[in-house]
């Protein structure tokens, strides 16, 4: 993939992550659990009425300097190019997310990475709930995570089926693609009034101990004790983003009927 000018430091910093000695294994667990841990996945930008732009360094820059996350687009959009400053040799792979009338999604539904250290990994930090480290890309068996128990599976065409706990999640092409490429599925996504990221707020973390969600004004943690979950006052929403996602916000997000201005 082509690569953006970037501050790889900064970056480096909002992830709480040193530089790593070599771009290997180990440095891309790393990186990627660290990824999960700091940058939150969420769509506020759909309903604040900001323009999501697919460019490498936009996408940086929304996450490092405005201290934000995203969706799939922009967050594997930008760790894409984090790993490409540090040496990683990184593959955008389009997908088709699995809805829950078990049919995939719309074409460039879904930004994952191919990345090689040189053995190939499948990883993403665009998924929500998803592995905690990169998947084997090559191995067809099961990979226990903490996330869940993940599978890779040959599909028709040449494509592959990622499966959790037996379900699967995304199907993906295996053919390298730019993120321009992605374009289309981030306009259908943030617009069309059937997509799941207009009719939602969401906003979620990986956490040491589990993950904590802040979809509206529902505030749920889980972790090893269980799920908890309780309604935010207007008054706790905004300090919820700020606490518990480092989000600044000067107004609560609320959802907006696609086409409507903020």
């Amino acid at each position: 993939m082509t690569t953006a000018k970037i501050d790889t430091d900064a970056y480096l910093r909002r992830i709480g992550a040193g530089r790593p000695a070599a771009p290997d294994e180990a440095a891309l667990r790393e990186l990627q659990l660290r990824h999960l841990r700091t940058v939150p996945f969420e769509n506020l930008s759909i309903h604040l009425g900001d323009e999501i732009v697919l460019d490498g360094e936009a996408l940086v820059r929304k996450i490092v300097e405005r201290g934000r996350g995203g969706f799939c687009y922009e967050l594997n959009g930008a760790f894409a190019e984090l790993l490409t400053a540090l040496g990683f040799r990184v593959t955008l792979l389009a997908g088709r997310v699995m809805g829950p009338t078990g049919e995939f999604g719309v074409p460039f539904d879904h930004l994952a990475l191919r990345v090689d250290t040189p053995e190939p990994w499948l990883v993403d930090v665009g998924f929500g709930q998803n592995a905690h480290h990169p998947l084997r890309y090559a191995e067809r068996g099961e990979q226990t995570d903490p996330g869940g128990v993940f599978r890779i599976a040959e599909a028709a065409d040449g494509d592959l089926e990622v499966f959790r706990d037996g379900k699967v999640q995304y199907r993906l092409e295996q053919r390298p693609r730019e993120l321009v490429d992605f374009v289309s599925g981030c306009w259908w996504n943030s617009t069309s009034p059937k997509a799941f990221f207009t009719q939602s707020l969401i906003c979620s973390r990986l956490t040491p101990t589990g993950r904590v969600t802040l979809s509206g004004r529902t505030f749920v943690t889980t972790d090893a004790t269980g799920r908890q979950e309780r309604r935010l006052t207007e008054e706790e929403v905004l300090p919820a983003y700020r606490t518990h996602f480092g989000i600044e916000l000067d107004h609560e997000p609320e959802v907006r009927a696609p086409g409507r201005a903020a």
